[in-house]
């Protein structure tokens, strides 16, 4: 019976080491500041305080109400519901990919502190705001979907 449970065992280590765990999509901030992060998808999750140098990550996850997910930042605590200016970092899984992009609405929420977002692959493609406010442009960038992808805040 020992020799079967081993062969059990050995097998489904072979198999869960041919599937790959997906990224996360990161929160990072810099800034002297706390801010305040919602994770925004068919439902709504937060709000989460990310304080002075500290993170907040979630595993990515295919929303197949909405296509995707954004996580929502503003400076205040209710911002959200408020209406507060916000920074989204939004993010949208598609099979082996990673889509991404910032965006603003109702205002800028960092201007005059850098944003940037960045994966932890090479592969990634980078999105830099230099003073906190959109450039021109599409700023949709792309990864592996196994690839953590950050944003940091008051880069």
């Amino acid at each position: 019976m020992v020799n079967l449970v081993n062969i059990f065992v050995a097998a489904g280590a072979v198999l869960a080491s041919g599937v790959s765990a997906l990224g996360k999509a990161r929160v990072h901030n810099k800034c002297n500041f706390s801010v305040t992060a919602w994770s925004v998808g068919s439902k709504i999750s937060g709000p989460f305080e990310i304080h002075s140098g500290k993170t907040f990550e979630e595993g990515y996850v295919q929303d197949h109400v909405t296509g995707g997910k954004a996580i929502k930042i503003t400076q205040a605590v209710d911002g959200l519901n408020r209406g507060d200016p916000q920074t989204i970092f939004a993010y949208s899984l598609s099979g082996d990919t990673i889509f991404y992009d910032l965006s603003d609405a109702f205002g800028d929420a960092f201007t005059g502190n850098r944003l940037k977002v960045s994966g932890n692959s090479n592969a990634c493609g980078r999105i830099v705001w230099l003073d906190g406010t959109p450039p021109a442009g599409s700023q949709v960038k792309s990864c592996t979907s196994t690839a953590d992808v950050t944003l940091t805040l008051c880069a």
